[in-house]
């Protein structure tokens, strides 16, 4: 069987050597010079079968998709299927029994499950609009969850609590969306995103810095079609300008679009 190294800090306690090797078919570890059995009884937590490529692995993996919050479910609970092409080879008896379970399957489902399931639909449909980050697209989701456990949702739109959210976050990772493009994605006015923002970060203490004027820069460059040079230059500018605080308490998309007018002149 072969045998692997131990990458670690341990040393042998008889002999002072690092030169310790794992046996993984007797679950022991090893001192390679003097034979010293450091350690026994190891439990491989690793699979027991062999992979040699992606589909591999894919094809003989039992273990499920990572839990995740943009499901409503976590990704966990399993659906009676939709498709119905195959179910006209069953007997008559098979396909009624068939409607029936779904029948059940809708009537059991909470409310909560429908307003969660229908909120991440919009807020999957946003977060592409947006071309939102998969990290950002997970903290929503989290976030939006917390809010309805604690009845937050309530009295407000499922759409404008999705629309403040993504305000909020996209912000907290430092790609920062306008209230004007995160209005157009939702559909929402900019007035009722701003007062759901402020409620929603209020109550979930949400710290929310303001946003800086400079993680503005690269994407208002991309969608100009404007060069490095001219971004690296509206960059430098602003970092100048907050030294020098002419910028304190200004709107940071203007002073962004500002420092780009500013160094696409400079640059040419």
């Amino acid at each position: 069987m072969e045998k692997k190294k131990i990458k670690s800090i341990q040393r042998c306690p008889e002999c002072g050597s690092t030169n310790l090797i794992e046996d993984p078919n007797r679950g022991e570890i090893i001192c390679k010079d003097c034979g010293l059995v450091l350690k026994e009884e190891i439990i491989d937590t690793g699979q027991e079968w062999r992979a040699f490529d992606s589909e591999q692995m894919s094809r003989r993996a039992r273990g499920g998709a990572p839990l995740t919050f943009t499901k409503h479910d976590k990704g966990m609970t399993t659906e009676i299927g939709k498709g119905v092409g195959e179910l006209y080879k069953v007997p008559a008896k098979k396909r009624a029994q068939y409607y029936r379970l779904t029948k059940w399957h809708k009537r059991l489902i909470k409310s909560k499950d429908r307003n969660l399931s229908f909120a991440l639909s919009e807020l999957q449909r946003i977060v592409s609009f947006l071309n939102l980050s998969k990290s950002i697209h997970e903290r929503i989701a989290r976030y939006y969850e917390e809010a309805v456990n604690k009845g937050l949702v309530r009295g407000r739109s499922i759409e404008s609590v999705i629309a403040a959210l993504a305000y909020a976050v996209s912000r907290e990772f430092g790609s920062p969306r306008t209230l004007d493009e995160i209005s157009e994605a939702s559909g929402v006015e900019k007035r009722e995103i701003g007062r759901t923002y402020r409620y929603i970060a209020r109550e979930l203490d949400l710290r929310i810095l303001p946003a800086d004027p400079i993680t503005f820069v690269p994407r208002f460059c991309s969608m100009l079609g404007l060069s490095d040079k001219v971004q690296a230059k509206a960059i430098e500018i602003l970092k100048n300008a907050k030294k020098s605080e002419v910028i304190s308490g200004k709107g940071p998309t203007g002073v962004a679009a500002a420092a780009i007018y500013i160094a696409s002149v400079l640059v040419g």
